[in-house]
This record gives C-alpha cells, structure tokens and sequence, in this order.
C-alpha cells in the first residue's frame, strides 16, 4: 500500500530547516512548537526511518531526512505552482515591481517564473533601480509595488520582511593587504547617497574613530563590485548576490568595526490592491524569505 505524504507536515519539514530551526518554523507557520514536533514525528513514521539526529544542541539531518528534503523542496514547489494556476487561471492585468539591484539576477528569475506559469494573462512590468528612486516612484504610484532596503518613514502601506545583516565585503586578501597600509584612512567603496548601506558603514566607522575616505562611488551594484574586486577597498553591503571573488570580511581579523542590520521592506501603492497585485506579492514574499533562508 502506497504512503501517502502530508503537503502540511512536508512544509513544517522543509520550512525548519530553510530557517535552521523549528522553533523559528512554528512562529513562521503560525503553530506552537509541541505542534511541530508531531508533525516532524508522524513523517518519520510515515517514511518508517529516523528524519533528524542531535548535533551539538541543534538538529542535523540523517541520510534519509537529507534524500526526503530534496524531495520534499520539489513537491512543495508542483504543489505551489498547481494552486496558484487553478486559483488563477483567469486572472488578467497588468502589475508593475520594483526591485534593489541586489536581488535582479537572484530573485527575479524565480518570481518572474513562477508568476508567468501560474498566471500567464497578466503583464508584470519590472523596473531594477536602487531603493529610494523606487520608493519615490512607489508613492508617486508608478510603481504597485517594490522591495526596498529602509525602514517603513513615509510608507503608509509597507511590510517588513527581514533584517538582513550588513558585512563588510572585499576580495579575500585584503585584510592582509591592508596591514601595509593601515595608517592611511579607510578606502570606501558605496552608493552615491541616499544609502542605507553607506550610511551604516560611515556611522559604524566614526562611532569606532576610525578615519576613512571615499575611494569609489557608483550609482550601480556592478560598479561596486567591480571596485571591490579590484582591491580599491571595501564596501558595506549585504551578501546578497555576492560575487564569488569577493567575500564577507571577518571585521575583528580585518581591524573594522561591527555593523548592523539592514531593514528590507515590501511597498504597496494601494493599501487594498486589486488580485494580480496581490499574487505577486506573495510569491515575492516567499521567494525573498526562502531565498534569505
């Protein structure tokens, strides 16, 4: 006789791994932790094997659990894709996002797929800029919608997402390069202003006393990287679409100063947007936390 798995408990599953815990995945699914532990225990009875081991203080997969996760990633997914289509089928319209640069090449692949397949009569118009000429565009309402970095000032139909943490990024020697150079200020690599990124880095730097300079400035995320990968310094940012030549500085190893984290938000123009608004929403919504993950 055939077993049938649970669409629910495989997302309690999938969900408590993606956020390294299951405490964090009872806050996320909205149930109490003695709940989830039921669930984790009915779908090791229905596989019949141990799912998850005890690793230190946390929990590690076993070799089933890790072959069962793979699984459990791609039925969810056909799971998603079928109700969105069915629920949408009809759907018709026409949706414009913004999006941080960040997030072009790694998100928008993913939101723009899986929206088209379940939702093909509906024309999403999509603008990469950085965030404050998207939230001005936002409220101007020639945006519906755009995942910004800043707080909700101003925003009277925003969401927060997550609290990302802010790294200092350079290439993998410069800590060594820099020690031949450390009486010379700081080279800062950034945005031109307004920056959530830059303004962090420049707080961070004067609350330590450390001096420092502007080496670079782009209005450009490629600009920045290029920079950075050209040794000319280092830039605040998060590891979001980190190019793998650069790295995230250790900042005791690299004599640099702790950062904070950076508030990325979701905007709305409308406050009750029509259907296809909203679909796009919460396919952005989970494709961005599965992805922060």
């Amino acid at each position: 006789m055939r077993t049938n798995l649970d669409m629910d408990v495989l997302r309690t599953f999938v969900t408590g791994f993606e956020l390294g815990s299951f405490a964090r995945a009872a806050d996320r699914l909205g149930r109490s932790q003695s709940a989830v532990s039921t669930q984790l225990r009915k779908l090791e009875d229905q596989i019949g094997l141990p799912l998850v081991q005890k690793s230190g203080r946390g929990l590690a997969l076993t070799t089933a659990g890790e072959t069962l996760l793979s699984y459990a990633r791609r039925l969810l997914e056909l799971n998603d894709e079928a109700v969105d289509t069915v629920r949408g089928a009809d759907l018709e319209g026409w949706v414009r996002l913004g999006l941080p640069q960040d997030f072009a090449d790694t998100l928008l692949p993913a939101v723009l797929g899986r929206f088209a397949r379940a939702h093909p009569k509906v024309r999403v118009e999509v603008q990469v800029d950085r965030s404050v000429p998207l939230a001005e565009k936002t409220l101007r309402g020639e945006l519906d919608m755009a995942l910004l970095w800043g707080d909700l000032a101003n925003f009277p139909n925003g969401e927060r997402v997550a609290d990302v943490p802010i790294a200092w990024v350079g290439t993998q020697d410069w800590a060594t390069r820099r020690q031949s150079t450390s009486d010379e200020p700081l080279p800062l690599i950034a945005f031109i202003p307004p920056c959530t990124f830059r303004a962090a880095g420049i707080a961070a730097l004067d609350a330590a006393g450390m001096p420092w300079r502007l080496a670079f400035t782009s209005p450009s995320l490629s600009g920045l990287w290029a920079a950075a990968e050209a040794g000319l310094g280092v830039t605040p940012r998060t590891t979001v679409s980190l190019p793998g030549t650069l790295t995230a500085l250790d900042p005791s190893m690299a004599g640099l100063p702790p950062l904070p984290t950076a508030p990325l938000s979701l905007h709305r123009a409308e406050a009750d947007p029509g259907a296809a608004v909203q679909r796009l929403t919460t396919i952005v919504l989970e494709t961005v936390r599965e992805a922060l993950a």
